[in-house]
């Protein structure tokens, strides 16, 4: 039954309901979106795959091992509870 996957026939019948469904006149505008979308995507994933080539910078202050650094204390607020 579901040995062939999507048929040329069952692409067209998607194809069908989606005009149906959003009509013709906002898909021109939906489609111009996710290419913006896509390419924004692939821009970005190509940045994050430069930015790991790139060698990590060394910091100018050394830090100390020995002594890990505290973490900022956050301010309570006493009037909301959490439960």
């Amino acid at each position: 039954m579901l040995r062939n996957g999507l048929e040329p026939w069952h692409l067209l019948i998607v194809a069908i309901v989606i005009i149906v469904l959003f009509g013709s006149k906002k898909l021109p505008d939906t489609a111009r979106a996710l290419g913006k979308s896509m390419r924004i995507l692939k821009s970005e994933t190509s940045a994050m795959k430069h930015d790991d080539t790139a060698p990590p910078t060394v910091s100018a202050a050394p830090r100390s091992e020995s002594a890990p650094e505290a973490a900022p204390a956050r301010p309570v607020d006493e009037g909301t509870t959490t439960r």
